[in-house]
């Protein structure tokens, strides 16, 4: 018997996704891995070669990990329609390090008869130590009755459900008033300057009868 259908109308923001734990890493799933994605770097499968480059051993590939992230998300959305998904790498996964995945409901809207989610996904080691971290967007139908509704050709139920995000931007703090502006006092004139323009304002000297032309 196929697994239950998700639709929008279960979905609740806030709800974790239920978690999977991988077994722990080992080679042979690296070379698994390698021979199924056609990715041969060395660096995931020669552990001579990544010692040679400074690393302790073989370690595995980013994409290998973001495929942990993908079941999480296809296990509890099922039925729905993968719109957008993007991860960000954070910390090497190596050799017997154990993978577990999370996920949690950030938002969910609908509007014109297509309802969407907004999941973040998140995956940590055995220490409790972030690995990656992603985001999804899945579209799926409001109800059982209107996923019948559109494969019948008929139109969708149309129910607008505005966003309920949990992503709130961090509150700025108030700005400091500006300083009193001091009183102004006229500026003194430096007795240099004073002079300066003194002696400009006198008249030129006369030139004595023995002055040089």
């Amino acid at each position: 018997m196929p697994a239950r259908k998700l639709y929008f109308e279960a979905v609740r923001v806030g709800e974790e996704l239920p978690a999977v734990a991988k077994a722990p890493i080992d080679r042979v799933q690296l070379s698994r891995y390698a021979g199924a994605s056609g990715d041969f770097n060395p660096m995931h499968v020669d552990e001579t070669y990544a010692k040679t480059m400074g690393m302790p051993s073989v370690y595995a590939p980013g994409m290998l990990v973001m495929g942990f992230l993908g079941q999480l998300l296809s296990d509890w959305g099922r039925g729905a329609q993968l719109r957008r998904y993007s991860v960000r790498f954070i910390k090497i996964v190596w050799p017997s390090d154990t993978v577990v995945c999370k996920g949690r409901v950030m938002d969910r809207w609908g509007q014109d008869g297509r309802y969407y989610s907004e999941i973040d996904l998140w995956a940590e080691n055995q220490k409790g130590e972030l690995v990656i971290r992603g985001q999804a967007t899945v579209q799926m139908f409001y109800s059982l009755e209107d996923e019948n509704r559109q494969r019948a050709g008929q139109s969708p139920i149309v129910v607008n459900v505005p966003r309920e995000s949990l992503i709130q931007q961090v509150a700025q703090p108030p700005e400091a008033p500006p300083p009193p502006k001091a009183a102004e006092v006229p500026a003194k004139k430096a007795p240099a300057q004073a002079s300066a323009k003194k002696a400009a304002q006198k008249p030129a000297a006369k030139k004595g009868k023995g002055s040089k032309k």
